[in-house]
Parts: C-alpha cells; structure tokens; sequence
C-alpha cells in the first residue's frame, strides 16, 4: 500500500548549493591538479562535451595522484567549507512543519556526512535523508580511493531516477515538489520539480536562462523558507 504523502517535499543539492563552497572542487583545487584545469573540465561539462560522470572522475584521480587519502580530504573540507548560514533554520521550520528534507548529492557520502554531522550536531542531522554517490578505499593502500557512483548514467547519480523512486510512494496526495541547486548535476533534478530554486551567480542559472526553465533565485536558504512558506500558504 502507498503511504499518503505530506503537503511538500524538499530535495537539495549539497555542494554550493547547502555549503558555500563546492567541497569537490576545493580539493580539486588544493589537493589536485588545480585550479586552472578544473575550470576547463567544468567549462567541457557545461557545454556537453564531457560527462558529468567522466569530468568528476578525472577531478578526484588527480586528488589520488598527489598522494592524498580520503581522511585527508575530509580534514581539509572540515577547515575550510562552510554551510549556508540559513539553512540550519531552514531544516528546523522544515522540521517543524512536517516537510521531509532529502540532500541529493553528486557527491560522496563520508563526506557529506562528515560536514553535516560536524556543522548541524547529531540531533539536526538525523532529520536529513543523504542520497549520494559513495567511496571506496583500497583496504592496503589508504592513497588508492574512487568514488563509487550510483548508477550507470552520464550523471554518475541521475537526481531525477532517485527523486521519482521517492515521490512513487505517494498515491492519490502528490506532495508539493521543491528541489534547490547550483551546478550542472542538478540538470536532471530540474525537470522533476514544481518550485526550482538556483543560487544566484552559478551554473545552474546559467543553463536554466539557456534552456528557458524557470527557477527562483535565491542567495540563502533563508529566500527559499520565505518562498515555500508563501507558496504553501497561496495552496491553502
């Protein structure tokens, strides 16, 4: 039997989109081959000519080429990455008005799981369902690490296979559908959603301007409680 479903349901990206820096591209940047060509990589997935799947490889192989672990990753990401400074209100309104919050992430799990548990504490974090590519380390070689993508497609972990599973529990009483994101890999979240906000100034606004998909511009996820507070309100 099919559950009925709550009144809305928000899924978010994590990398630039909860955190204020992509932590992916900040070990790119730091840990491997830099700055310069990870903008290249980006620029060649932008415009299709590189997978998502083939570019986010390629980014994390030069992290392991220059000898870094996954724990080291995770140590420099805890120094330096920084969460959205409403979205800690934003999960307790969530919270408190019965919304289910999903972080769909191109990203790993141990890494999100350590920022989130490290920034919300315990109790916050336990509230959040992480869908998210995974890692896996070679156990005698701590150097030797890959992430381990969900599934086949271009996108490594196609947001929009993980959102429609989710939404199919609910029968008669669809949810009211929010996604939030930044960059290309929420490209195919985009398309399943009824409210999609895009943070102002990245990628993801960028090619909704190109592809004539609407969105709502947001700069902190306070903009995104006071949109879907009004918009749960006009549905009432």
């Amino acid at each position: 039997m099919k559950a009925q479903g709550p009144k809305a349901i928000v899924f978010t990206d994590w990398d630039g989109t909860v955190t204020l820096q992509d932590s992916n591209d900040y070990m790119t940047d730091t840990l491997g081959f830099g700055l310069k060509k990870r903008k290249d990589v980006a620029q060649l997935m932008l415009n299709e000519k590189l997978s998502f799947r083939d570019g986010f490889r390629e980014m994390l192989q030069s992290i392991t080429d220059n000898h870094h672990s996954l724990e080291d990753c995770i140590e420099v990401l805890l120094k330096n990455i920084h969460i959205d400074p409403g979205f800690k209100s934003f999960l307790e309104w969530c919270r408190s008005n019965n919304i289910p919050l999903y972080v769909i992430s191109s990203g790993m799990k141990p890494i999100i799981n350590a920022l989130l548990k490290n920034y919300m504490g315990e109790k916050d974090e336990s509230y959040i369902s992480i869908i998210a590519n995974d890692a896996k380390t070679d156990p005698n070689d701590k150097y030797k690490w890959e992430i381990v993508y969900r599934d086949e497609t271009p996108f490594g972990h196609d947001k929009s296979r993980s959102i429609n599973k989710i939404l199919s529990c609910y029968k008669e009483s669809k949810p009211m559908v929010f996604y939030c994101g930044d960059g290309i890999s929420d490209l195919s979240a985009s398309k399943c959603c009824d409210v999609l906000f895009a943070r102002s100034g990245e990628n993801l606004v960028t090619y909704c301007n190109r592809q004539n998909i609407p969105y709502e511009e947001f700069s902190t996820f306070n903009d995104i409680k006071k949109k879907i507070s009004e918009t749960m309100e006009e549905l009432n």
